[in-house]
């Protein structure tokens, strides 16, 4: 999730990243809608030696409750 916490920081987003117990990531990225797709685009193709088969996206309006972005655990 390393990786994914540098893209959204260098992308000045917000929120959290961590890994499910099935082998899953779940993320949320708050901030500008453009640098949002930015990492959306970035997460369907993940870093080597990453394997992404899909990526299931749910847009909610932003609440402004993350300070920086983390890595959850």
């Amino acid at each position: 999730r390393w990786n994914t916490q540098n893209v959204a920081q260098r992308l000045e987003l917000t929120g959290w990243v961590r890994n499910l117990w099935d082998g899953r990531v779940e993320a949320v990225f708050e901030g500008a809608a453009d640098r949002v797709e930015s990492v959306l685009k970035w997460c369907k193709k993940g870093d080597p030696p990453a394997s992404v088969e899909e990526v299931h996206v749910k847009w909610e309006d932003a609440t402004g409750e993350y300070v920086g972005f983390s890595i959850a655990y």
